[in-house]
């Protein structure tokens, strides 16, 4: 996994809000090839693995509820500086602040419910990715 893909998932609250198919639009139209996807239903001990660098902050108990409360999308994305150019189309973690036209500004509803997770480096983009995906379930054009 290189500087050409970044991780990504679309929260609960979006997947059960019908949100899954206008964000992959939105993924789309920003020049993002998927990669690999699928939805899963995380469970607790899943949930606190994937976030196990939160463990022990204020928020982390509510953070595992909310990620384990409904289906998630889970994708590898494929782009030119995949990691930086995602988290331009997904905008601020708050999505109060996030730009006009963003995901987050689009269909988020609060910092926990900001309707994606994108990898913050092309390090942590990799081994999310392989948190969920093994080798054969990827897809390289």
């Amino acid at each position: 996994m290189n500087n050409g893909f970044t991780f990504a998932i679309i929260k609960p609250n979006a997947v059960r809000t019908g949100k899954t198919g206008p964000i992959l639009a939105m993924i789309n139209e920003g020049g993002f090839e998927i990669t690999a996807m699928r939805m899963v239903r995380l469970t607790k001990l899943q949930a606190e693995s994937f976030y196990n660098v939160h463990k022990g902050k204020p928020f982390f108990e509510g953070l595992i509820d909310f990620m384990t409360s409904g289906p998630v999308v889970v994708m590898i994305l494929k782009h030119e500086n995949a990691v930086e150019e995602f988290r331009k189309i997904i905008g601020s973690t708050d999505p109060a602040k996030a730009e006009p036209g963003t995901i987050r500004k689009t269909f988020g509803v609060s910092v926990q419910m900001n309707a994606v997770h994108g990898s913050d480096s092309p390090e942590n983009a990799a081994s999310e990715a392989s948190f969920f995906f093994s080798g054969f379930e990827r897809f390289h054009s």
